[in-house]
Protein backbone atom coordinates (compact mmCIF):
# COMPACT_ATOMS: atom_id res chain seq x y z
CA UNK A 1 0.00 0.00 0.00
CA UNK A 2 1.41 3.60 -0.81
CA UNK A 3 1.99 5.86 1.30
CA UNK A 4 -0.73 8.03 0.04
CA UNK A 5 -3.24 5.29 0.63
CA UNK A 6 -2.05 4.90 4.19
CA UNK A 7 -2.29 8.28 4.87
CA UNK A 8 -6.10 8.55 3.89
CA UNK A 9 -7.17 5.67 5.51
CA UNK A 10 -5.73 6.90 8.81
CA UNK A 11 -7.39 10.28 7.89
CA UNK A 12 -10.86 8.53 7.52
CA UNK A 13 -9.80 6.23 10.79
CA UNK A 14 -9.12 9.57 12.54
CA UNK A 15 -12.38 10.87 11.30
CA UNK A 16 -14.85 7.74 12.48
CA UNK A 17 -13.09 7.54 16.19
CA UNK A 18 -13.51 11.72 16.53
CA UNK A 19 -17.22 10.78 15.68
CA UNK A 20 -17.69 7.72 17.78
CA UNK A 21 -16.45 9.87 20.72
CA UNK A 22 -17.83 13.17 20.36
CA UNK A 23 -21.21 10.53 20.14
CA UNK A 24 -20.43 9.28 23.95
CA UNK A 25 -20.14 12.40 24.81
CA UNK A 26 -23.40 13.25 23.45
CA UNK A 27 -25.76 12.10 26.51
CA UNK A 28 -23.58 14.46 28.85
CA UNK A 29 -22.46 17.37 26.51
CA UNK A 30 -23.85 19.52 28.83
CA UNK A 31 -21.60 18.68 31.99
CA UNK A 32 -18.54 18.91 29.88
CA UNK A 33 -19.63 22.02 28.28
CA UNK A 34 -19.91 23.55 32.00
CA UNK A 35 -16.74 22.35 33.34
CA UNK A 36 -15.12 23.96 30.40
CA UNK A 37 -16.89 27.28 31.17
CA UNK A 38 -16.38 26.82 34.88
CA UNK A 39 -12.79 26.60 34.17
CA UNK A 40 -12.12 29.40 31.81
CA UNK A 41 -14.16 31.53 34.47
CA UNK A 42 -12.25 30.42 37.44
CA UNK A 43 -9.11 30.02 35.72
CA UNK A 44 -7.73 33.35 37.16
CA UNK A 45 -8.53 32.49 40.60
CA UNK A 46 -6.77 28.62 40.19
CA UNK A 47 -3.70 30.61 39.07
CA UNK A 48 -3.42 32.98 42.33
CA UNK A 49 -4.34 29.66 44.46
CA UNK A 50 -1.11 27.63 42.80
CA UNK A 51 1.06 30.30 43.25
CA UNK A 52 -0.18 30.44 46.91
CA UNK A 53 -0.23 27.14 47.05
CA UNK A 54 3.51 26.91 45.75
CA UNK A 55 2.91 24.09 42.96
CA UNK A 56 0.66 21.85 45.04
CA UNK A 57 -2.13 21.53 41.70
CA UNK A 58 -3.80 18.81 43.52
CA UNK A 59 -4.86 21.33 46.14
CA UNK A 60 -5.43 23.70 44.13
CA UNK A 61 -7.44 22.16 41.81
CA UNK A 62 -9.87 20.69 44.43
CA UNK A 63 -10.00 23.94 46.47
CA UNK A 64 -11.11 25.53 43.05
CA UNK A 65 -13.81 22.73 42.50
CA UNK A 66 -14.98 23.38 46.05
CA UNK A 67 -14.95 27.27 45.47
CA UNK A 68 -17.23 26.43 42.30
CA UNK A 69 -19.31 24.01 44.11
CA UNK A 70 -20.03 27.35 46.98
CA UNK A 71 -19.97 30.46 44.35
CA UNK A 72 -21.82 28.94 41.61
CA UNK A 73 -23.59 25.29 42.53
CA UNK A 74 -24.79 25.39 45.27
CA UNK A 75 -26.79 28.54 45.14
CA UNK A 76 -28.24 27.80 42.00
CA UNK A 77 -29.60 24.46 42.91
CA UNK A 78 -31.67 26.20 45.99
CA UNK A 79 -32.94 28.68 43.80
CA UNK A 80 -33.91 26.04 41.26
CA UNK A 81 -35.52 23.79 43.73
CA UNK A 82 -37.53 27.04 44.75
CA UNK A 83 -38.45 27.63 41.50
CA UNK A 84 -39.45 24.29 41.13
CA UNK A 85 -41.99 24.14 44.41
CA UNK A 86 -43.70 27.34 42.68
CA UNK A 87 -43.81 25.61 39.54
CA UNK A 88 -45.59 22.78 41.53
CA UNK A 89 -47.98 25.59 43.45
CA UNK A 90 -48.73 27.27 40.07
CA UNK A 91 -49.85 24.23 38.52
CA UNK A 92 -51.94 22.90 41.43
CA UNK A 93 -53.79 26.54 41.40
CA UNK A 94 -54.27 26.32 38.07
CA UNK A 95 -55.63 23.26 38.11
CA UNK A 96 -58.15 23.67 41.01
CA UNK A 97 -59.12 27.43 39.70
CA UNK A 98 -57.75 29.11 42.34
CA UNK A 99 -55.78 31.25 39.19
CA UNK A 100 -58.67 31.89 36.42
CA UNK A 101 -56.97 34.03 33.88
CA UNK A 102 -60.80 34.30 32.13
CA UNK A 103 -61.35 36.29 35.37
CA UNK A 104 -58.32 38.45 34.84
CA UNK A 105 -59.16 38.63 31.10
CA UNK A 106 -63.11 39.68 32.19
CA UNK A 107 -61.75 42.53 34.69
CA UNK A 108 -59.44 43.97 32.11
CA UNK A 109 -61.72 43.70 29.35
CA UNK A 110 -64.49 46.07 31.31
CA UNK A 111 -61.88 48.61 31.76
CA UNK A 112 -61.50 49.62 28.70
CA UNK A 113 -63.36 52.26 26.89
CA UNK A 114 -66.08 51.27 24.38
CA UNK A 115 -64.50 53.16 22.04
CA UNK A 116 -61.48 50.99 22.22
CA UNK A 117 -63.32 47.82 22.05
CA UNK A 118 -65.18 48.95 18.80
CA UNK A 119 -62.14 49.77 17.60
CA UNK A 120 -60.83 46.44 17.94
CA UNK A 121 -64.21 45.31 16.28
CA UNK A 122 -63.89 47.15 13.04
CA UNK A 123 -60.10 46.55 12.97
CA UNK A 124 -60.84 42.40 12.34
CA UNK A 125 -59.80 41.40 15.58
CA UNK A 126 -63.21 39.72 16.55
CA UNK A 127 -65.43 41.34 19.58
CA UNK A 128 -63.45 41.40 23.09
CA UNK A 129 -64.79 38.63 24.42
CA UNK A 130 -62.80 36.32 22.03
CA UNK A 131 -59.79 37.70 22.34
CA UNK A 132 -60.08 37.42 25.80
CA UNK A 133 -61.00 33.90 25.70
CA UNK A 134 -57.81 33.49 23.22
CA UNK A 135 -55.45 34.69 25.30
CA UNK A 136 -56.65 33.43 28.41
CA UNK A 137 -56.59 30.27 27.36
CA UNK A 138 -52.89 30.75 25.81
CA UNK A 139 -51.73 32.01 29.04
CA UNK A 140 -53.40 28.87 31.07
CA UNK A 141 -51.50 26.79 28.83
CA UNK A 142 -48.61 28.36 28.60
CA UNK A 143 -48.46 28.77 32.35
CA UNK A 144 -49.37 24.84 32.77
CA UNK A 145 -46.63 24.40 30.04
CA UNK A 146 -43.83 25.73 32.52
CA UNK A 147 -45.48 24.80 35.64
CA UNK A 148 -44.75 21.18 34.09
CA UNK A 149 -41.72 21.35 32.86
CA UNK A 150 -40.43 22.47 36.02
CA UNK A 151 -41.89 19.26 37.33
CA UNK A 152 -40.50 16.84 34.97
CA UNK A 153 -36.90 18.58 35.49
CA UNK A 154 -37.51 18.81 39.40
CA UNK A 155 -38.77 14.80 39.15
CA UNK A 156 -35.09 13.78 37.22
CA UNK A 157 -32.59 13.82 40.40
CA UNK A 158 -30.82 11.15 39.45
CA UNK A 159 -29.87 12.94 36.34
CA UNK A 160 -29.01 15.97 37.55
CA UNK A 161 -26.61 14.23 40.39
CA UNK A 162 -25.27 12.14 37.61
CA UNK A 163 -24.20 15.05 35.52
CA UNK A 164 -23.32 17.31 38.06
CA UNK A 165 -20.59 14.61 39.53
CA UNK A 166 -19.39 14.26 35.82
CA UNK A 167 -19.07 18.00 35.44
CA UNK A 168 -17.26 18.34 39.11
CA UNK A 169 -15.00 15.76 38.36
CA UNK A 170 -13.96 16.24 34.76
CA UNK A 171 -13.91 20.33 36.28
CA UNK A 172 -10.84 18.90 38.58
CA UNK A 173 -8.47 17.84 36.04
CA UNK A 174 -9.86 21.05 33.77
CA UNK A 175 -7.75 22.86 36.61
CA UNK A 176 -5.54 20.35 37.66
CA UNK A 177 -3.87 19.83 34.10
CA UNK A 178 -5.74 22.88 32.07
CA UNK A 179 -2.36 24.45 31.01
CA UNK A 180 -0.73 20.77 29.73
CA UNK A 181 -3.91 20.35 28.15
CA UNK A 182 -4.95 23.72 26.65
CA UNK A 183 -0.95 23.43 24.54
CA UNK A 184 -2.01 19.72 23.18
CA UNK A 185 -4.86 21.02 22.08
CA UNK A 186 -3.06 23.77 20.39
CA UNK A 187 -0.38 21.86 19.00
CA UNK A 188 -2.65 19.31 17.51
CA UNK A 189 -5.36 21.71 15.75
CA UNK A 190 -3.79 21.38 11.63
CA UNK A 191 -3.87 25.29 11.56
CA UNK A 192 -1.10 27.78 11.75
CA UNK A 193 -0.63 29.08 15.15
CA UNK A 194 -1.89 32.87 14.23
CA UNK A 195 -5.43 31.01 13.51
CA UNK A 196 -5.27 28.66 16.09
CA UNK A 197 -4.51 31.27 19.05
CA UNK A 198 -7.38 33.88 17.45
CA UNK A 199 -9.83 30.73 17.71
CA UNK A 200 -8.83 30.42 21.23
CA UNK A 201 -8.70 34.01 22.19
CA UNK A 202 -12.15 34.18 20.47
CA UNK A 203 -13.69 31.26 22.37
CA UNK A 204 -12.39 32.62 25.67
CA UNK A 205 -13.57 35.70 25.38
CA UNK A 206 -16.97 34.68 24.09
CA UNK A 207 -17.45 32.36 27.00
CA UNK A 208 -16.42 34.64 29.71
CA UNK A 209 -18.24 37.55 28.29
CA UNK A 210 -21.67 35.54 27.52
CA UNK A 211 -21.62 33.50 31.20
CA UNK A 212 -20.01 36.45 33.68
CA UNK A 213 -21.68 39.29 31.83
CA UNK A 214 -25.11 38.30 31.30
CA UNK A 215 -25.42 36.11 33.42
CA UNK A 216 -24.49 38.25 36.25
CA UNK A 217 -27.13 40.77 34.34
CA UNK A 218 -29.86 38.38 34.13
CA UNK A 219 -29.84 37.93 37.71
CA UNK A 220 -29.89 41.22 38.78
CA UNK A 221 -32.43 42.07 36.69
CA UNK A 222 -33.94 39.11 37.59
CA UNK A 223 -33.97 39.99 41.25
CA UNK A 224 -35.18 43.28 40.52
CA UNK A 225 -38.53 42.11 38.57
CA UNK A 226 -39.32 39.44 41.48
CA UNK A 227 -39.21 41.66 44.48
CA UNK A 228 -41.30 43.86 42.34
CA UNK A 229 -43.59 41.65 41.61
CA UNK A 230 -43.80 40.25 44.73
CA UNK A 231 -44.30 43.69 46.64
CA UNK A 232 -46.99 44.37 44.46
CA UNK A 233 -49.02 41.79 45.05
CA UNK A 234 -48.67 39.63 41.95
CA UNK A 235 -48.98 36.04 41.66
CA UNK A 236 -45.88 33.61 41.14
CA UNK A 237 -43.54 36.31 42.09
CA UNK A 238 -40.40 34.05 41.86
CA UNK A 239 -41.34 32.12 38.92
CA UNK A 240 -41.58 35.30 36.47
CA UNK A 241 -38.62 36.74 38.20
CA UNK A 242 -37.09 33.71 37.20
CA UNK A 243 -38.77 34.39 33.47
CA UNK A 244 -37.53 37.50 33.71
CA UNK A 245 -33.85 36.55 34.61
CA UNK A 246 -33.88 34.05 31.42
CA UNK A 247 -35.03 36.45 28.88
CA UNK A 248 -32.55 38.85 30.28
CA UNK A 249 -30.21 37.10 28.05
CA UNK A 250 -31.95 38.43 25.12
CA UNK A 251 -30.67 41.96 23.66
CA UNK A 252 -33.11 44.85 23.38
CA UNK A 253 -36.28 42.95 24.51
CA UNK A 254 -34.88 40.76 27.45
CA UNK A 255 -37.28 41.21 30.83
CA UNK A 256 -39.47 43.39 29.03
CA UNK A 257 -41.48 40.77 27.64
CA UNK A 258 -42.69 39.98 30.91
CA UNK A 259 -42.98 43.45 32.64
CA UNK A 260 -44.48 45.31 29.74
CA UNK A 261 -47.81 43.12 29.60
CA UNK A 262 -48.09 42.70 33.39
CA UNK A 263 -47.75 46.49 33.68
CA UNK A 264 -50.25 47.67 30.91
CA UNK A 265 -52.68 45.00 32.43
CA UNK A 266 -52.52 46.90 36.29
CA UNK A 267 -52.68 50.38 34.17
CA UNK A 268 -55.96 49.17 32.16
CA UNK A 269 -57.76 48.05 34.87
CA UNK A 270 -57.77 50.72 37.23
CA UNK A 271 -54.58 49.74 39.77
CA UNK A 272 -52.86 52.90 38.47
CA UNK A 273 -50.41 53.18 41.49
CA UNK A 274 -49.09 49.43 40.51
CA UNK A 275 -48.83 50.05 37.05
CA UNK A 276 -46.90 53.05 37.58
CA UNK A 277 -44.87 51.94 40.05
CA UNK A 278 -43.81 48.47 37.69
CA UNK A 279 -43.40 51.00 34.80
CA UNK A 280 -40.79 52.89 36.90
CA UNK A 281 -39.39 49.69 37.89
CA UNK A 282 -39.06 48.26 34.72
CA UNK A 283 -37.71 51.15 32.26
CA UNK A 284 -35.87 53.06 35.40
CA UNK A 285 -33.80 50.57 37.50
CA UNK A 286 -34.00 47.46 35.32
CA UNK A 287 -32.73 49.86 32.12
CA UNK A 288 -30.16 51.26 34.40
CA UNK A 289 -29.03 47.85 35.41
CA UNK A 290 -28.24 47.01 31.67
CA UNK A 291 -26.82 50.13 31.46
CA UNK A 292 -24.37 50.58 34.04
CA UNK A 293 -23.35 46.64 34.33
CA UNK A 294 -22.81 45.41 30.32
CA UNK A 295 -20.43 47.54 29.00
CA UNK A 296 -17.70 46.86 32.17
CA UNK A 297 -18.85 43.24 32.32
CA UNK A 298 -19.49 41.99 28.65
CA UNK A 299 -17.26 45.25 26.78
CA UNK A 300 -16.47 44.93 23.65
CA UNK A 301 -14.72 41.29 23.97
CA UNK A 302 -17.33 39.48 21.67
CA UNK A 303 -17.05 42.26 19.26
CA UNK A 304 -20.64 41.07 18.02
CA UNK A 305 -23.34 43.37 16.91
CA UNK A 306 -26.65 43.10 18.88
CA UNK A 307 -28.70 41.53 16.45
CA UNK A 308 -26.19 38.78 15.64
CA UNK A 309 -25.94 38.13 19.53
CA UNK A 310 -30.17 38.06 19.57
CA UNK A 311 -30.68 36.25 16.31
CA UNK A 312 -28.15 33.22 17.37
CA UNK A 313 -29.70 33.34 21.45
CA UNK A 314 -32.50 32.49 20.13
CA UNK A 315 -31.58 30.21 17.60
CA UNK A 316 -29.08 28.03 20.54
CA UNK A 317 -31.61 28.69 22.66
CA UNK A 318 -34.17 27.14 20.92
CA UNK A 319 -32.02 23.92 19.69
CA UNK A 320 -29.87 23.23 22.61
CA UNK A 321 -32.39 24.93 25.28
CA UNK A 322 -30.55 26.79 28.13
CA UNK A 323 -27.16 25.48 27.04
CA UNK A 324 -27.82 27.23 23.49
CA UNK A 325 -27.85 30.87 25.41
CA UNK A 326 -23.32 30.23 25.29
CA UNK A 327 -23.38 27.91 22.21
CA UNK A 328 -25.28 30.10 20.14
CA UNK A 329 -23.05 33.31 20.29
CA UNK A 330 -19.87 31.32 20.39
CA UNK A 331 -20.73 29.53 16.84
CA UNK A 332 -21.87 32.93 15.38
CA UNK A 333 -18.19 34.68 16.82
CA UNK A 334 -16.42 31.61 15.72
CA UNK A 335 -18.21 31.84 12.45
CA UNK A 336 -17.42 35.36 11.61
CA UNK A 337 -13.89 34.58 12.73
CA UNK A 338 -13.25 31.99 10.63
CA UNK A 339 -15.00 33.80 7.73
CA UNK A 340 -12.52 37.29 8.85
CA UNK A 341 -9.63 35.06 8.68
CA UNK A 342 -10.46 32.99 4.79
CA UNK A 343 -11.01 37.14 4.00
CA UNK A 344 -7.85 38.08 5.15
CA UNK A 345 -5.81 34.81 3.42
CA UNK A 346 -7.63 35.72 0.52
CA UNK A 347 -6.13 39.87 0.61
CA UNK A 348 -2.77 37.95 1.47
CA UNK A 349 -3.24 36.07 -1.81
CA UNK A 350 -4.16 38.95 -3.95
CA UNK A 351 -1.66 41.06 -2.63
CA UNK A 352 1.35 38.49 -2.78
CA UNK A 353 -0.15 38.05 -6.80
CA UNK A 354 0.25 41.40 -7.60
CA UNK A 355 3.88 41.96 -6.46
CA UNK A 356 4.88 38.48 -7.94
CA UNK A 357 3.56 40.54 -11.31
CA UNK A 358 5.13 43.32 -10.44
CA UNK A 359 8.33 42.04 -10.38
CA UNK A 360 7.86 39.93 -13.49
CA UNK A 361 7.01 43.02 -15.45
CA UNK A 362 10.23 44.59 -14.32
CA UNK A 363 12.55 41.69 -14.85
CA UNK A 364 11.43 41.75 -18.11
CA UNK A 365 11.90 45.35 -18.80
CA UNK A 366 15.35 45.03 -17.33
CA UNK A 367 16.60 43.22 -20.75
CA UNK A 368 14.67 45.71 -22.81
CA UNK A 369 16.41 48.67 -21.13
CA UNK A 370 19.83 46.93 -21.31
CA UNK A 371 19.48 46.37 -24.68
CA UNK A 372 18.55 50.36 -25.39
CA UNK A 373 21.82 51.46 -23.57
CA UNK A 374 23.69 49.22 -25.49
CA UNK A 375 22.79 50.58 -28.99
CA UNK A 376 23.08 54.24 -27.16
CA UNK A 377 26.86 53.65 -26.70
CA UNK A 378 27.67 51.95 -29.58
Amino acid sequence: MSSLSQHKAFILLLTLVSIAFVWLLLPFYGAVLWAVILAILFQPMHRRLVIRLKGRNNWAALISVMACVFIVILPMSLIFGALVREGASVYQRVGSGDIDFNQYMQQFQGSLPVSVQSWLGDAGFGSLSDISNRLASALEQGSRLIATHMLSIGQNTLQFLVSAGIMLYLLFFLFRDGRSLGQLIRTTIPLSDEYTYKLIEKFTAVVRSTVKGNVIIAIVQGAIGGVAFWALGIEAALLWGVMMAFLSLLPAIGSAIVWVPVAAYLLLSGAYVKGVILVFVGVVVIGLVDNFLRPPLVGKETKLPDYVVLISTVGGMTLMGINGFVLGPLIAALFIVVWSLFRQEQQQEAEMSSRESVANEANEAMPESRGRGTSVDG
